[in-house]
């Protein structure tokens, strides 16, 4: 091993490390929390920290192996195998943003009418498509033996050189499995989370309106006051683009020189640096470590929920479900009496 593959070691472990600690947190929140169990957008979470999961207890250790030993552990029959999970699983995590994206795109622009258009059965459906479309391409790379050792990724996965003699075959494969999975998800998150933006830009153009009205009618207001309310207000504006960044930012960062690595290798006739290879694959990893951050953790109810749990395990105070139900019913009361007294 050259230095080059022992960081790339080091950062494999990492991601298994902390993939495997917070996906595992997150379905610990999900069988907890009952609210959030209840929540349309909970079904799409808990197959993305499925997906995740899987890939950090089986291909993320074979990638490992394969960078210590240079050769896929097993024979040749269990890395297809693992190649199969790889293309399914990958998949299958990038249709399952693209559905997140959707539910929050009809969340912010159709609030009223969300619960009607978006229910647990449409939520099935779109998982059961999820899946569909992801084991079609997995099968059919599985069955024409298109899956086994790369060497440039040091994984199990789809292999040119295990097709080499279906040729413009598994060129046509390749290009449709990045087209209707990675290229279709980015388009699908670009589009809604823009369509996102520009509700979140109205209503807070709104709210400013109002602050600068209230601000005039306030003429002896202090300015330091004055210019907290300015600063919200940038912050404001602010939140929603930082947030949505994140979401594309992280999808196109991770996901995306390891898909143009795999297009350039189909056509380009020069070899491909192995480390560039290592490389873009752990990228494509290092996604299943920020999903539970980008999607979960760091909202307020997932927060609220691993408070409880550690106050739980560091014995706080009891903690079981009933109480947790009782301490969210207690929220929605309070929240339902604000909202009526302020319209008071």
């Amino acid at each position: 091993m050259d230095a080059a593959d022992i960081v790339a070691s080091v950062l494999v472990v990492g991601v298994i490390i902390v993939s495997l600690l917070s996906n595992v947190v997150v379905l610990i929140c999900f069988l907890y929390n009952p609210e959030i169990r209840k929540q349309v957008p909970g079904l799409f979470i808990l197959n993305l920290t499925f997906c995740n999961l899987l890939l950090s207890v089986s291909n993320m250790p074979l990638t490992l192996v394969g960078l210590i030993t240079t050769s896929y552990p097993g024979g040749s029959g269990f890395c297809q195998f693992v190649g199969f999970l790889d293309t399914f699983l990958t998949t299958n995590s990038m249709l399952s943003m693209a559905a997140l994206s959707i539910d929050r795109w009809v969340a912010v622009v159709f609030p009223l009418s969300y619960h009607s258009r978006i229910r647990h059965r449409d939520a099935v459906v779109a998982l059961a498509y999820t899946w569909i479309h992801s084991l079609c391409f997995s099968t059919v790379a599985t069955c024409r033996s298109w899956v086994g050792y790369h060497h440039l990724y040091a994984s199990c996965t789809l292999c040119n050189v295990r097709a080499k003699g279906a040729g413009t075959h598994f060129i046509i494969f390749t290009v449709a499995l990045h087209s209707l999975t990675f290229l279709l998800t980015l388009i699908v998150l670009c589009v809604t989370y823009w369509k996102v933006l520009k509700v979140a830009r109205f209503h807070c153009k709104r709210i400013d309106v109002i602050t600068m009205q209230t601000l005039m009618l306030l003429v002896d207001i202090h300015p330091s006051v004055r210019q907290k309310c300015l600063d919200e207000q940038k912050r404001r504006r602010q939140r929603a683009t930082k947030k949505i960044s994140t979401f594309i930012g992280t999808f196109v960062v991770c996901f995306t020189p390891h898909v143009i690595t795999r297009i350039v290798e189909l056509f380009s006739p020069g070899p491909i640096s192995p480390h560039w290879g290592v490389l873009s694959k752990c990228l494509a990893y290092s996604k299943a470590a920020s999903d539970p951050f980008v999607y979960s953790l760091l909202r307020h109810q997932y927060r609220k929920t691993c408070n409880l749990l550690a106050n739980k395990v560091l014995k706080r105070g009891p903690l079981n479900s009933s109480s947790l139900r009782m301490e969210n019913s207690a929220a929605r009361s309070d929240n339902t009496t604000n909202s009526r007294l302020n319209s008071a």
